[in-house]
């Protein structure tokens, strides 16, 4: 696998139009808060946010492949870090680390340093458990099993 260039992401980023990142923050709060009244049950809420976090992955990818003009991956840990280095960095402004390959290399983990959803959060004590930025898991699922279903 070739390496990505270190700023691949920048440059697609900077044309895209996007929403101030604390009013995003502040919003997604908001939906969470929402969320949290409406379902009452945190599990409940956590199955919501990965839902619509699918459902944008759904929808995302289209724009992804066409503003990054990434090219086909050749496995999936060129694709862990394609989405770690330029989706991340399109949508969110932030770059991830790939990180925790399971020996099969078919599982990893996608660590984000600065995280923009948790900005302005402090969670009570009643959210034990809640997966406050579970729509971005539900994104990656989403826009993942797109691109498998289109190659």
């Amino acid at each position: 696998m070739a390496p990505l260039p270190p700023r691949s992401g920048d440059a697609v980023f900077a044309n895209i139009e996007r929403v101030n990142a604390e009013l995003f923050s502040l919003t997604y709060g908001a939906i969470v808060r929402q969320l949290l009244t409406d379902l009452e049950e945190v599990d409940e809420v956590n199955k919501q946010l990965d839902q619509m976090g699918y459902n944008i992955g759904v929808r995302l990818i289209d724009e992804f492949l066409a503003k990054s003009n990434v090219s086909r991956c050749a496995d999936f840990k060129e694709t862990a870090d394609v989405i770690a280095k330029v989706g991340f960095k399109m949508f969110l402004g932030v770059t991830a680390s790939v990180t925790n390959w399971d020996a099969d290399g078919m599982s990893c983990s996608l660590i984000l340093e600065d995280n923009p959803l948790v900005d302005f959060v402090e969670l009570p004590d009643t959210c034990q458990g809640l997966y406050y930025c579970n729509i971005l898991s539900g994104v990656v699922r989403g826009a993942l099993e797109m691109l498998c279903t289109s190659y």
